[in-house]
């Protein structure tokens, strides 16, 4: 007997879980209550769209698994994408210093658009696998506290039921799916927020003339100096623009109008984006967004766990977007979810609890990292650093400030920062021995540019003298 799956939500995470459920699953539908774009446009329902996103290259090896027969990375940098190695093609400044650049370059993340990146992948299930997407509302899960069968939808023609073997609730940070469990019975859920505060101010401007291989470049927030956290960040996307993405913690959030993001982008712990937009123009207005917070649910602790559900994506967990985790976790979950299909098939009996520890140790590895920092900010609610934390986090800044001038703990933090390996990889020989050695060399006074690049950042520069001298 034929069998079927339903998926609400069409977002990134609920695509991708369609697609790992394409291989084994001769039905595949997606419920999405919005009208979705035929092309790289920004949707209704997706609050951060319009900020900065990272595609590590641990979510895209995960991309890349769920639709084989077609690359994911080919298909984006075709779109427009750019491809940027963490080692040489990045500028950041990290509360330890400045990272210094390498010859070797290092994992590679993928830089576009929100609404690419979801455009592209909604197009290539939707081309490569028999996944069909209906536009209606989920209303509710049905079944019992033991087994989920499907779900009520509302659509243009009135309430109708999704028979399914198999529900993947993937319906973003908005998802009600503890209410829908608790109708079925199931309780007890526990939840966990830790919010910094943290708003999000993005503007997009054309990349200058002759600075479109400028490096990606970071100012990160300082959690560990007891004022509100402000970090600035720019990067190529598509259609030869730079995406400039503000944020700041509660007490130092970033403003709305044009004068104000200008001044904001100055008075970061260093001036460098302020001094390279000051000379490019922009293309729009800028957008604020204040859904930030760190949010988890401990799906995976319910005691009797029912059969034929499963939940991916934010749905989960959401984080912090300063920290650019969101899309691969997703991505992780999804894959996981076909590596059990392979095994048994959708109605495999433990099947949901399998992927759903399974889609919680992807998030582990994001929340302690997010977490890990957001605790240390001002005013920051729902947390507060207890003695493990701060041996942790004692361990994690030794670490990073030896990556500021040594190859081998550099690696290590890119292996973490690309979601190839979790926090374990912390606690590997090599990664005590960088930390324990520390900085092999003087901290950098300044960001590492090449003379092409100094000359473009000086050519751009607008600000004056006074700014131009703080670099």
């Amino acid at each position: 007997m034929p069998h079927r799956a339903v998926v609400i939500g069409a977002g990134l995470a609920g695509m991708l879980a369609a697609a790992a459920l394409s291989a084994t699953v001769a039905e595949v539908v997606v419920v999405e209550r919005d009208d979705l774009p035929d092309g790289p446009d920004h949707r209704k329902g997706l609050p951060q769209g319009r900020h900065a996103h990272l595609l590590m290259p641990g979510g895209l090896a995960a991309m890349e698994e769920l639709i084989p027969r077609v690359s994911v990375r080919q298909a984006l940098l075709a779109a427009g994408a750019h491809e940027v190695p963490l080692g040489s093609g990045m500028l950041a400044l990290t509360p330890e210093g400045w990272l210094r650049r390498w010859r070797d370059g290092g994992p590679r993340m993928i830089t576009c658009s929100r609404a690419l990146l979801d455009w592209v992948v909604r197009d290539l299930v939707l081309a490569h696998t028999g996944v069909r997407i209906e536009r209606g509302r989920a209303l509710e899960l049905t079944g019992s506290r033991g087994r989920v069968r499907g779900v009520r939808v509302e659509t243009d023609a009135g309430q109708e039921e999704f028979t399914a073997d198999l529900v993947v609730e993937a319906g973003g940070r908005g998802s009600r799916v503890v209410e829908r469990l608790e109708r079925l019975g199931v309780s007890g859920i526990r939840e966990k927020t830790v919010d910094a505060g943290l708003v999000n101010a993005t503007r997009v401007y054309r990349t200058p003339e002759g600075a479109e291989d400028f490096p990606l470049t970071v100012v990160q927030a300082d959690p560990y100096v007891s004022r509100p956290g402000r970090s600035g960040m720019v990067l190529p996307i598509e259609g030869g623009r730079w995406m400039v993405s503000l944020a700041g913690t509660r007490g130092g959030e970033p403003p709305a109008d044009p004068e104000g993001f200008l001044r904001y982008t100055l008075d970061l712990p260093h001036p460098i984006v302020g001094r390279l937009i000051s000379g490019a123009e922009p293309l729009g207005d800028v957008y604020v967004s204040r859904s930030t917070k760190n949010s988890r649910r401990y799906l995976e602790r319910v005691r009797e766990w029912p059969e034929g559900l499963v939940v991916l994506g934010d749905a989960v967990a959401t984080f912090n977007p300063a920290y650019g985790q969101g899309m691969s976790v997703a991505a992780l979950g999804a894959a996981g979810l076909r590596r059990e299909l392979e095994r048994g098939g959708p109605t495999a009996p433990g099947l949901a609890r399998r992927v759903q520890r399974g889609a919680a140790r992807a998030v582990e590895a994001a929340w302690a990292s997010a977490v890990g920092q957001d605790i240390w900010f001002p005013d920051v609610r729902g947390g507060r650093p207890g003695v493990a934390d701060r041996l942790v986090t004692r361990y994690s800044r030794r670490l990073t400030g030896a990556a500021t001038s040594s190859h081998d703990a550099a690696r290590v933090l890119w292996d973490l920062t690309s979601l190839r390996t979790g926090p374990t990889r912390l606690l590997r020989p090599d990664a005590v021995l960088a930390a324990v050695a520390g900085p092999l060399l003087p901290p950098l006074s300044g960001p590492p540019l090449t003379p092409t690049e100094r000359k473009i950042l000086t050519e751009l520069d607008h600000t004056g003298r006074e700014e131009r001298g703080r670099a």
